[in-house]
């Protein structure tokens, strides 16, 4: 057998290829939209591609199952419930997909979403202990796919919880504690709340040390996976959606085009969001007025399709030399609007000198004077509900990053504001975007939370 993960650590994203060595066939499980490592491994594997897999209709990123059709001409799998725009093959509880020895078998997993299904992976198909089983996001490490994302319309939260205890306790944990785990995300994926780092587990070992998976009845279980969630990216819907229909191909020989400063101007004017991908440091060093950060070190997509909506023309800012990068991680979402990216920055941007400001940044000793002041400003915090529980500026307003965009109409405008977050990258991000809709007299806090803590409570 082969088998290899892929992770995709800047949406906590796992996928994977699984072959039978002997007979060359594979079938790869819940793509990414950039699909040509797959091909290459495939290719110099000798492996042919006969099917791919979706776990579910993902809601946080756009899958590659129509790309490696086009490429492979290999079929599309989903769980029977699924209704697609394209062709697919329903998969149905126990039926076996063999690959030569290698065999798969489904379990359908609804909970997360109504047509998830996990798959076990079986080097022969008589052994009576499977490899593994991909759980897609009914079962991660540590946690299980929370099912009130609401991406299957007409289905409540109530419902999807009930659904997903009886596949979690009565399927998943039916499994003998040998069995290998391999979730769809780890760390970090808005999909769950307290998803491991881990990239693989063990039935036994969650049985033991995840608290959704210990002894429990139906309404507890719902109860406590509901719990705590924090909001999800405004794309998500958009995704799930996306991922139902027969939408454009990815096309890589369609790269952005370089803009010059004059292209970049005609851009902006005819409606384009400059979207800047900066350090938060170079992007307050200055910037295009207007402009949004979201920097591209870090949950770069994730945090665009969280401040910014999918049928925006986007004119890109990159660190030099990464345009494509930041293309690429932009379509993982389905943000393919891009009128382009400002070519050679370091020149172009002086060429922009009547159109650039900085951003005003304050540190934490700064911010508590100001705060000691005849005006103080109003501060706001970013972080999420979670991270906020741990301390908090005093009569601070808290309004989590993935809310920001539908609640800027609670933030007084009566005062100078000052935005933080942790550490100082999502400030920037929400500093940036409140400027974008005209909000004025914005700074963010140099170093968040972590430098206002250690001012104030020093070791």
């Amino acid at each position: 057998m082969i088998f290899s993960q892929y992770y995709l650590d800047c949406l906590s994203q796992a996928s994977y290829l699984i072959a039978d060595e002997t007979s060359g066939q594979a079938v790869i499980v819940d793509p990414r939209r950039d699909v040509d490592e797959y091909l290459a491994d495939a290719t110099a594997r000798g492996l042919t591609v006969v099917g791919v897999i979706n776990t579910h209709f993902h809601a946080d990123f756009l899958a590659g199952h129509l790309e490696l059709a086009d490429r492979t001409g290999a079929w599309i799998g989903y769980g029977h419930r699924a209704e697609t725009e394209y062709p697919i093959r329903k998969l149905t509880e126990g039926e076996r997909i063999e690959l030569g020895d290698v065999t798969l078998r489904i379990l359908e997993t609804p909970g997360h979403t109504p047509e998830s299904i996990s798959i076990l992976v079986y080097e022969q198909p008589d052994d009576a202990v499977p490899y593994g089983v991909l759980t897609g996001d009914a079962l991660f490490i540590g946690d299980v796919g929370r099912p009130d994302l609401l991406a299957s319309t007409g289905v409540t939260a109530a419902e999807l919880g009930a659904m997903l205890y009886d596949s979690v306790h009565r399927k998943l944990m039916a499994l003998p504690d040998e069995t290998l785990v391999f979730p769809a995300h780890g760390a970090g994926s808005a999909c769950g709340k307290n998803l491991s780092a881990e990239k693989r587990s063990t039935i036994g070992r969650q049985r033991r040390t995840n608290y959704a998976c210990r002894p429990m009845d139906q309404d507890a279980f719902v109860r406590i996976v509901t719990a705590g969630q924090s909001t999800a990216p405004a794309y998500f819907g958009h995704d799930a959606a996306l991922n139902r229909q027969d939408h454009p191909l990815l096309d890589r020989t369609d790269a952005a085009r370089p803009l010059c400063p004059q292209g970049f101007t005609e851009a902006r004017a005819a409606g384009a969001v400059v979207l800047d991908t900066r350090s938060p440091e170079d992007f307050g060093a200055g910037h295009v007025r207007g402009a949004v950060n979201v920097p591209v070190d870090g949950r770069f997509a994730e945090q665009v399709g969280t401040v910014l909506t999918p049928d925006r023309t986007l004119a890109i800012i990159a660190p030099q030399d990464r345009q494509d990068e930041v293309v690429t991680r932009l379509a993982r979402i389905g943000f393919d609007h891009i009128a382009g990216y400002l070519r050679d920055p370091g020149n172009a941007l002086p060429a922009l000198a009547d159109d650039l400001t900085p951003a005003s940044r304050l540190t934490a000793d700064r911010l508590r004077t100001v705060l000691a002041g005849e005006q103080p400003p109003t501060v706001l915090d970013v972080r999420t509900c979670g991270e906020r529980e741990t301390g908090s500026i005093e009569g601070s307003l808290h309004i989590p990053l993935a809310e920001l965009p539908g609640r800027m109409d609670e933030i007084p405008t009566d005062r100078p504001l000052v935005v933080h977050c942790a550490g100082g990258h999502r400030s920037s991000i929400a500093a940036s975007l409140l400027r974008h809709h005209g909000r004025t007299g914005v700074s963010d806090l140099l170093g968040g939370y972590g430098a206002w803590h250690t001012l104030t409570y020093p070791a």
